[in-house]
């Protein structure tokens, strides 16, 4: 247990990757993971899209912002820092019209597989999803929830304590280094 505790605090959101290649062999493991993951019913409405090759990763992260708490200049990953990969998470309206649930199990699963084999991951939401939903040649039923960008990571991500509610954005330290504040057990936990 003490290993998945390890994982999981250390399975951060990276933003900045070494250009290196990742190989078939973790990416068939990350979409394992994904396609393991609980479902609503058993009804695995999820799809995904693996997008590599420098060009075409190139052209999905065209249409992708990066790290809204930053300024651009600080938070988009600038050329040699991109990601290597892309995996985009697709909700197929006519199996289950409702799979906000199961996309999110789907993507911790990915993310916590890739990190458990050294590639760090960060979901992006904040997409042109039309432009990247007809790159991907999605149908009406299809409904792109999230690329996930994939890397081995260049930065490291560490989590501090929040003393302060009110500062809940992440930001970066001297080394440029990003730092996470979370809330303490105490301030999110109740037991009756």
């Amino acid at each position: 247990m003490d290993d998945l505790m390890e994982l999981l605090k250390t399975r951060r959101t990276y933003r900045r990757f070494e250009q290196r290649e990742i190989s078939q062999e973790i990416i068939e493991e990350i979409l394992t993971a994904a396609r393991l993951a609980s479902s609503a019913a058993n009804r695995q409405p999820l799809s995904y899209i693996v997008v590599k090759g420098a060009e075409k990763v190139a052209q999905v992260f065209s249409h992708t912002r990066w790290a809204g708490a930053l300024p651009p200049e600080q938070g988009q990953p600038k050329e040699g820092e991109r990601p290597v990969l892309f995996i985009a998470v697709v909700e197929n309206k006519d199996i289950n019209p409702d799979c906000d649930t199961d996309a999110g199990l789907a993507i911790g699963n990915m993310t916590l597989a890739a990190w458990n084999r050294g590639v760090g991951s960060c979901m992006i939401g904040a997409c042109n999803k039309p432009a990247l939903a007809e790159m991907f040649g999605l149908t009406q039923q299809q409904v792109l929830h999230t690329v996930v960008a994939f890397g081995y990571p260049s930065h490291a991500s560490n989590i501090v304590d929040m003393e302060d509610p009110a500062l809940f954005k992440y930001y970066l330290d001297e080394n440029r280094d990003y730092c996470v504040p979370k809330r303490k057990l105490a301030d999110v936990v109740r037991y009756l």
